[in-house]
């Protein structure tokens, strides 16, 4: 406390000072009723259900201010911590071999991603800064890449609101979209998995599609989705050293590398040796697990409670095509990888 301040003006700061707990009670009642119905209908499942409440509730009348705080911890440390313990319900073993196994069409899209933005997105005449966010973010992983990359190509607010805008969109479709057409081509869950990792944007959105299928296709999804979120780093490293030669400059004090860094993929890595040393007891499983579905449900609803439609459609007509065809382009690209590898 200052010498100036009074016992009266600190009480009077606290008191004003942004608390969380309305958001989060908001969003884990909603994700409550979400997480029975999803029971009630499991080809639909919680989390669709949850996002899709949450942006009707956005829509038709707005949580007040009082509650955007604890809905913004819900959609993003929440999920993290969703993630960190579904580790704990699988081996090192598991998260290593299918990391591994997955790098190949991880790779292939995230080419298909660049290669489309740049071409499409001169096609259409998009400006390079946008067509780079929104490659990146369809690439790596939403609306995280996109905050990674914007102080390093120095891109305005317009461009960044746009890029998430648009990749969001996308996002909220792949939750709805791709379990459907998971089932109407048959496949199976480790290809489901693997598809919805490799072409889905954002972690949560993939871990939403992935668990709606099965809880195999969640947990080969979520580990394919982490392993391509930390490629986040080498291609970050790749657009400052770009950076650095166009505008002839030695020393980037924008770019950190501790601050792109998604540690809670290393928590992810440690919580799954725990499981695999015996640290975390089998019949601990189903707690956890049931744990980290309510989760998911919550961090879900909190980014449908997050979404304005009307501000994701009013981006314009060039943002949205440009990602609806780099979207494609990777979706495409990673079922034609697995069909030439055999793993559909």
């Amino acid at each position: 406390m200052s010498p100036t301040a009074t016992p009266q003006t600190h009480a009077a700061s606290n008191a004003h000072r942004p608390t969380i707990w309305p958001g989060l009670v908001l969003t884990a009642a909603i994700a409550l009723v979400a997480l029975g119905l999803g029971h009630l209908w499991p080809l639909i499942g919680g989390p669709v259900i949850g996002i899709v409440l949450g942006i009707a509730i956005r829509n038709l009348r707005a949580p007040t201010a009082m509650f955007q705080p604890g809905i913004r911890v819900a959609g993003k440390q929440v999920l993290q911590w969703s993630i960190i313990a579904l580790g704990l319900n699988l081996s090192l073993h598991q998260v290593l071999r299918t990391g591994a196994s997955s790098l190949g069409v991880t790779m292939v899209t995230i080419t298909a991603a660049f290669v489309s933005a740049a071409l499409l997105g001169k096609l259409l005449g998009i400006p390079s800064k946008l067509k780079t966010l929104i490659g990146i973010g369809t690439a790596i992983c939403g609306g995280s890449a996109i905050a990674a990359a914007t102080p390093i190509i120095q891109s305005d607010e317009h461009e960044t609101a746009f890029a998430i805008s648009t990749i969001f969109l996308f996002n909220v479709v792949a939750v709805l979209l791709f379990p459907a057409l998971g089932h109407l081509m048959h496949l199976s869950a480790h290809g489901f998995g693997l598809w919805a990792g490799t072409a889905i944007n954002d972690t949560s959105s993939v871990v939403a599609a992935g668990y709606t299928y099965g809880k195999a296709a969640g947990d080969y999804a979520t580990i394919v989705k982490l392993t391509r979120a930390t490629l986040i780093i080498p291609v970050c490293l790749v657009l400052a050293a770009i950076e650095i030669r166009r505008h002839h400059k030695h020393n980037r004090s924008d770019f950190s590398l501790r601050r792109i860094f998604p540690w809670f993929i290393l928590w992810f890595v440690v919580a799954s040796a725990l499981r695999s040393s015996g640290v975390v007891p089998d019949s601990w499983g189903p707690v956890i697990h049931a744990g980290a579905e309510f989760m998911i449900v919550m961090a879900l609803t909190a980014i449908g409670l997050s979404s304005d439609l009307r501000r994701m459609l009013s981006t314009g007509v060039r943002p949205i095509l440009l990602g609806l065809g780099v979207w494609a382009a990777v979706a495409l690209s990673s079922l034609g990888m697995q069909l030439l590898m055999g793993q559909l």
